[in-house]
């Protein structure tokens, strides 16, 4: 596999040769078992065919034998030179099946014995006229014990045969067993690869997928190189060329608002101390009319200071979440840190906040964590009403320390709810006799958390709005 990580070859290349060596290894089994079983076919028929060897010369020898029998007893009987002859031939004939036999595997014990018999017979064919009756009923007899080594050699040829077809089975079962075992670990070794190559190109993919979810986090400070296919490397290469040119629009961004702030702000200024020197009545006596004129533009003046303002906060915040300062920080601490920070707030408000949970220190930085706790505080004080009590809860799962912020206000209208990180955007439900808000405390803290790995969300449940800020506990 290390061979592999250093492969040139593109994506569809690799998959490629993973699919043919996963089919070479298939196929090869495949011929494997074709091969074993011409192997067992040809073993087979070789077996038929000795045995019907053996079972027809064991039936003609019999055959021959009876024919000896009868040409030699009658040729005794008529001293008949041609059925002497057809004796001789039968013989012959019969030793010819015994050479088969003992070609065809039968032991040497029953065919030795039947010469040894039939030249016994072959003795008895010689003599004087006279003893013809004499050696015919001789005869007779010796032809009864040839055919008892006849039953005997049949039974040995038939023994043979089982026992050939006794070991033909067992190797046919022996070749199941070992092509079982094949099929069972070339599957296996199949189902490695695939689940090996199918990790080992799979992992490339999660790495882009990784690469383009940080883009869209805009976490533009982590450099993208991607080892894998070739292609995998271009695709890489671009996410990194992408990554640049977003950290340079950022950065073009982020002077473009700092540099039309502060143009706006010194005309802005100067507006401002204009309508503060008409609305004074420097220039002279202003009519009720033109005071209600001038009460407007610096109304006007005012929030228009305050959008340029929070721009440049938020701004400040995106270019701020990239540098932390990390350091171990009790959460809890920290909450009651920030409550008793806006103590005047929630008091002047009749409200209640308490801090409850889990001791849990984790690895952030705390100016920054702080802020986010404290703009979400803000916003449920300011939220809430009168007498209500707000609750910050720490609690922990395996992997993430959580921070749930409750409020008792009239919670986000379900048209808000996909919106409210969106910087300057403010829902339908503004509290009454409250000043305004810029929109951007949520956005400020979804930059915070984001930036520590973090995430912040608006749960479901109710009453009122709550917010769950959830960090990694390792960092």
């Amino acid at each position: 596999m290390a061979k592999l990580s250093a492969a040139r070859g593109s994506f569809q290349q690799l998959l490629l040769f993973a699919f043919l060596l996963i089919t070479a290894l298939l196929v090869g089994v495949a011929l494997r078992a074709v091969f074993q079983y011409d192997i067992l076919m040809t073993q087979s028929r070789d077996a038929a065919a000795r045995a019907l060897t053996l079972s027809g010369a064991a039936q003609s020898l019999a055959e021959r034998s009876a024919a000896m029998e009868r040409a030699g007893r009658q040729s005794l009987v008529l001293n008949d030179g041609v059925l002497r002859r057809r004796f001789e031939d039968a013989a012959r004939d019969a030793r010819q099946v015994l050479g088969r036999l003992s070609a065809n595997g039968l032991g040497p014990d029953g065919p030795d014995k039947w010469r040894e018999q039939l030249e016994v017979i072959q003795g008895l064919m010689s003599g004087a006229p006279e003893t013809s009756l004499a050696r015919e009923s001789s005869m007779a007899v010796q032809f009864r014990e040839l055919d008892a080594l006849n039953t005997q050699i049949a039974q040995q040829a038939q023994f043979l045969i089982e026992t050939q077809n006794n070991e033909l089975a067992q190797r046919i079962e022996t070749a199941r067993k070992r092509l079982m075992r094949l099929v069972i670990a070339a599957s296996a070794l199949a189902a490695a690869l695939a689940l090996a190559f199918g990790v080992w190109l799979a992992r490339p993919f999660k790495r882009l997928e990784r690469a383009i979810v940080g883009l869209g986090e805009n976490r533009l400070d982590v450099p993208i190189d991607i080892h894998g296919p070739s292609d995998v490397r271009r695709v890489s290469q671009q996410l990194e060329w992408l990554r640049l040119r977003l950290t340079e629009l950022d950065a073009d961004k982020a002077r473009f608002l700092r540099h039309v702030s502060h143009e706006l702000k010194t005309p802005l200024a100067a507006l401002r101390e204009g309508v503060s020197l008409l609305e004074d009545g420097v220039t002279g006596a202003l009519n009720p009319a033109q005071h209600e004129v001038t009460q407007i533009l610096q109304q006007n003046t005012v929030a228009l200071q305050g959008q340029i303002e929070a721009l440049l906060r938020f701004n400040a915040a995106a270019f701020e979440a990239r540098e932390l300062r990390r350091e171990r920080t009790p959460l809890l601490p920290l909450i009651e840190e920030q409550i008793e920070a806006q103590r005047l707030q929630w008091q002047a408000n009749g409200l209640t906040v308490r801090a409850e949970g889990e001791p849990i220190s984790v690895v952030v930085d705390p100016v920054k964590l702080g802020t986010a706790v404290a703009n979400l505080l803000s916003n449920a004080i300011r939220f809430s009403a009168r007498g209500g009590t707000i609750t910050l809860t720490v609690s922990s799962t395996a992997d993430t320390a959580q921070i749930d912020i409750a409020d008792a206000g009239p919670g986000i209208a379900d048209g808000d709810r996909d919106r409210v990180f969106e910087p300057f955007y403010r829902g339908e439900r503004q509290p009454q006799h409250s000043v305004k808000g810029t929109g951007i405390g949520l956005s400020i803290v979804q930059e915070y958390i984001a930036a520590h790995g973090g995430r912040v969300t608006l749960l479901p449940e109710g009453p009122g709005a709550r917010f769950r800020i959830a960090l990694p506990r390792s960092a």
